[in-house]
């Protein structure tokens, strides 16, 4: 089995979302001492944003039916399009990973009622024609219905459903959406929420999703 952790938190050894994020992959490795795990931490090396150059030179190989190097050797500026190159290379090797995981564990904090914005960096990566989607004469096609994804929750308030502010959850809400578009059929939520009401409150919240991931079905 492989199994892909995702790391986002900018809060290093005082994250919660790490501490869930590692019980979740200890879960799975407890049960599949075989496990292949591959570890990407985006807060400490983001990925590239998607700029205008990464897009053209995208386009311009696909147009082209050409490899991107031949694009580039083409193309009237040589640094710009190395450049562009070698981030698109760097978003490749990310989509790599999450194509060849049968798991994904993330490590998602809620920031401003998102995601960290290196964590969009890294979604940003994922959603390519013909590898995780297609479009199809119904409308688009998720073609990651095989992966099981487990989201480490973390947000300082509570915003579950239903509650007064539960319509300022842009974090589970657009994981959710965003998977779903990929085709994925089981996303799970191991959360700690309510985490900045009081040092209590936080040890509580943490202990319970720790809980969880201990007693998660890791198979």
């Amino acid at each position: 089995m492989k199994l892909l952790h995702i790391d986002s938190s900018i809060s290093g050894a005082d994250s919660a979302s790490r501490q869930i994020s590692a019980a979740v992959v200890a879960r799975f490795r407890a049960e599949h001492p075989g496990l292949e795990v591959t570890y990407r931490d985006v807060a400490a090396e983001p990925l590239p944003h998607h700029s205008e150059a990464v897009q053209k030179l995208k386009l311009a190989s696909m147009a082209q039916d050409a490899s991107m190097d031949a694009v580039v050797a083409a193309g009237t500026d040589i640094d710009a399009g190395a450049r562009a190159l070698g981030e698109l290379s760097r978003l490749d090797e990310a989509l790599g990973e999450f194509l060849a995981a049968e798991v994904v564990v993330i490590g998602a904090p809620m920031y401003n009622f998102g995601i960290p914005s290196q964590l969009k960096s890294w979604i940003d990566a994922l959603p390519v024609s013909g590898k995780t989607f297609r479009y199809t004469s119904q409308g688009p096609e998720g073609l990651a219905g095989d992966k099981r994804i487990i989201v480490a929750s973390s947000r300082g308030g509570e915003y579950v459903a239903d509650t007064p502010t539960g319509g300022f959850d842009h974090q589970e809400t657009y994981l959710s959406s965003f998977f779903g578009f990929l085709g994925v059929l089981h996303l799970e939520f191991v959360r700690a929420e309510g985490i900045n009401y009081g040092p209590e409150r936080r040890k509580r919240a943490i202990e319970a999703a720790l809980a969880e991931a201990v007693t998660l079905k890791a198979v």
